[in-house]
């Protein structure tokens, strides 16, 4: 875990976000600490990892979800030497072939 991330203010973020109860209340709060085009940058991002998960090339990524190679590959240099946060979430959520 980066160091500097870890902040008074990054904790008291997470366990706001900790605190949400379902999906809509996710939609409510971070439509309020988001703009859209964050929200939707990182569903993008989520997306790739999956698809990178299911074996799919970057053509097939870039095509379905509109990402850049940029980001396909900054994607996938956190699945292979990121904190596996990704593989966590995927193992607890199912969304994996």
């Amino acid at each position: 875990m980066n160091k500097k991330l870890r902040t008074e203010a990054v904790d008291f973020l997470f366990d706001a976000i900790l605190s949400l109860k379902n999906k809509e209340e996710c939609y409510v709060f971070f439509e309020d600490v988001c703009t859209i085009n964050e929200i939707l940058s990182l569903s993008q991002r989520f997306e790739v990892a999956k698809m990178l998960r299911d074996k799919k090339t970057y053509l097939e990524i870039a095509e379905k979800t509109g990402a850049s190679t940029a980001t396909i590959s900054r994607v996938n240099r956190s699945l292979n030497y990121g904190n596996d946060g990704y593989d966590m979430v995927f193992k607890r959520i199912g969304k994996t072939e």
